[in-house]
């Protein structure tokens, strides 16, 4: 396993100057991303993106930012829920599986499998042998992916629980925000010690060296969203050649007689 983060060593991230600061390192990174994402279409590459953390930490928001400049015949967003009737009775990996990218793309899932170790651990909609089981079949499952090819990020954002009520507050108060916040939220809310627990033993238990976690504190929307795309780019980028495939020669001398020709007939 590698090094794992603890919520408890989290440090708040930087302070941007302005808005326009953020946008414009926002920016730089958005580019990255689009870089990559077309570097992995032309070599047929596959990258899992994985977006775990509290209710109200900013995950949809930090998906929208990392995909609102990507192409989107390239990317899929996978919400993850309570399993269907379809998936209930089966093997908890058994939803993921069949979402899994196909050559040429990237898969976002804002939560996963490791709903087994955090939310049915500590709701108690697993059985302790099934979850304490769940440690090992998720390296097995994420190692078979990275030796498949797959680039494989993980990334949790962290709240403390004043940020946490606040933002609650925010969305109660704002009518095209209300829906967000659920019952399950503010009954989550007060085990908070009891995730906090489960996440540190998701990391210690999962984080290994071909699927490493990615902590953030994100108490600073703006500081997340930035360290996120960056962890992001940096893990996708690592060791692949991001530079446009060469052209054809015939291809390049036909296109420009075409384009000549239409140029003298004007």
């Amino acid at each position: 396993m590698s090094a794992a983060p603890r919520l408890s060593k989290l440090k708040p991230g930087r302070d941007f100057a302005s808005k326009a600061d953020y946008e414009k390192t926002l920016e730089k990174l958005q580019k990255r991303l689009l870089t990559i994402q077309q570097a992995y279409y032309h070599s047929k590459r596959r990258a899992v993106l994985v977006f775990e953390g509290w209710d109200a930490a900013g995950k949809g928001g930090a998906i929208r930012r990392l995909t609102e400049t990507l192409d989107p015949r390239g990317v899929h967003v996978w919400p993850i829920g309570a399993p269907t009737p379809e998936e209930q009775g089966r093997h908890y990996l058994y939803r993921f599986w069949r979402r899994l990218p196909a050559p040429g793309t990237i898969a976002i899932f804002d939560r996963s499998w490791y709903g087994r170790v955090l939310v049915e651990r500590v709701d108690n909609l697993a059985p302790a042998k099934a979850w304490r089981r769940a440690y090992r079949e998720i390296v097995e499952f994420e190692r078979m992916l990275v030796d498949d090819g797959v680039r494989v990020a993980k990334v949790f954002l962290h709240i403390t629980p004043e940020t946490q009520l606040q933002r609650f507050a925010e969305r109660l108060e704002t009518p095209e925000k209300r829906w967000k916040l659920t019952q399950a939220d503010i009954d989550a809310h007060l085990r908070y010690d009891d995730y906090a627990a489960a996440a540190d033993d998701m990391f210690a238990k999962t984080s290994w060296k071909g699927a490493p976690w990615k902590a953030i504190h994100a108490d600073s929307k703006w500081n997340a969203r930035v360290e996120a795309l960056a962890h992001i780019c940096d893990v996708l980028s690592a060791g692949v050649d991001l530079k446009p495939p060469p052209l054809d020669p015939d291809f390049i001398k036909a296109a420009r007689r075409l384009l000549d020709g239409q140029r003298k007939k004007r």
